[in-house]
């Protein structure tokens, strides 16, 4: 997916393997690019997947990088020119994320102070200093907007548990390269809001949509969204190396997996999608719920030393190489309920991009590698 005639990467090869070579290119994927490539070169150090990174890194800072209001845009044209310029606070993470990951890896002193830069306008113009958590999003210029939606498929509400979940990923890895105190407390906040306001407790699962002071705007859970922020909030309760809240998470950890295992995997093993208050499901299988929960399900192997956490992840794994697993090129964006992929979705895009899956391989690897 080099973009040799306009640099970066292309922006989308869809469901067929064909090149769209004039697609727009987004933050998400170029950010995801930029951190997959870095982390895999720490366990890989083959010198062309050094080379994919910076090629991410360049593009990023030539054609993302807003210069006059600071942050990241959301999308520009096959040529790089800015197409829609919005303050999504969800790509500031992914920014975050990706930029202290290249840092880690190469120690480039403007990548981390590029991330640093980020985590600052995000505490300034995105955190709520009344109710806590962080809005959705903003115009250029960080004023206000009316459409805070993520994509077509979101609700329009302030706040949203994807959004929170992914500032919380972004400020853990920035906090393994700059321990600071300025960054420590944030990030213990939204551990903080994670407990007390997004928490389903009874349902064992998280609420996904809110209003700004935290009131609850959905009733459908995300399966994949429930394991994949066990996980993460383990991690970074790990990285804040608070113990009472150790305890806490690795609790919420196993009634979260509990539920999602209850409800959410099919007999062949592999994770449906969404469920509905009025007890209707998605049972398509995307992809990216699959390597969350394999992920998840290590995690809380980890904690708890039970077997069937591993017989779950080992479950999964058959079911993603038999059916999402792509021998040619990557991984399938969903298959449904008989196991056939929807080919009218993107094998890479806006939204289909290395990450969830690339990671889920990393920290398979890394996990067993450390237990032996």
């Amino acid at each position: 997916m080099m973009d040799h005639d306009h640099g970066g990467f292309y922006g989308r090869i869809d469901g067929h393997d064909q090149l769209h070579t004039d697609a727009q290119k987004g933050i998400i994927l170029n950010a995801r690019i930029l951190w997959s490539f870095s982390a895999v070169y720490q366990s890989f150090p083959a010198p062309e997947l050094l080379e994919l990174a910076n090629r991410a890194d360049q593009y990023l800072q030539d054609h993302f990088i807003d210069r006059e209001f600071n942050g990241v845009i959301w999308m520009v044209d096959h040529k790089g020119h800015p197409l829609q310029t919005r303050k999504q606070v969800y790509a500031q993470a992914f920014a975050i994320y990706a930029w202290s990951e290249h840092f880690k890896t190469t120690g480039n002193a403007t990548s981390l102070n590029i991330a640093r830069s980020l985590f600052k306008v995000l505490e300034e113009k995105a955190f709520d200093p009344i109710y806590g958590g962080y809005f959705e999003a903003f115009n250029q210029d960080w004023s206000v907007t009316d459409d805070l939606r993520l994509s077509d498929k979101d609700q329009n509400d302030q706040k949203s548990m994807n959004t929170m979940l992914h500032v919380l990923e972004a400020y853990t890895n920035l906090y393994q390269v700059w321990p600071d105190p300025r960054l420590m407390h944030p990030l213990r906040k939204i551990v903080i809001a994670f407990l007390h306001y997004i928490l389903n407790r009874d349902a064992g699962s998280f609420h996904l949509f809110f209003a700004e002071d935290w009131s609850v705007r959905s009733d459908k859970k995300s399966y994949g969204h429930d394991i994949e922020a066990v996980w993460l909030l383990h991690d970074a309760v790990k990285v804040l190396d608070d113990q009472e809240l150790i305890q806490q998470v690795q609790e919420l950890a196993v009634k979260v997996a509990e539920q999602v295992i209850k409800e959410g995997i099919d007999e062949d093993g592999g994770l449906i999608n969404e469920a509905f208050a009025d007890g209707s499901k998605d049972t398509n299988r995307h992809w990216w719920p699959q390597a969350e929960l394999m992920v998840g399900m290590l995690d809380l192997w980890q904690i708890t030393k039970e077997e069937s956490y591993l017989e779950v992840a080992l479950k999964n794994w058959n079911f993603t190489k038999r059916y999402l697993i792509d021998a040619d090129r990557e991984w399938f964006f969903k298959v449904d309920a008989q196991g056939i992929p929807d080919r009218a979705e993107d094998k890479a895009g806006f939204w289909k991009c290395p990450y969830h899956n690339s990671r889920f391989c990393l920290e398979v690897s890394n996990r067993l590698d450390d237990i032996e």
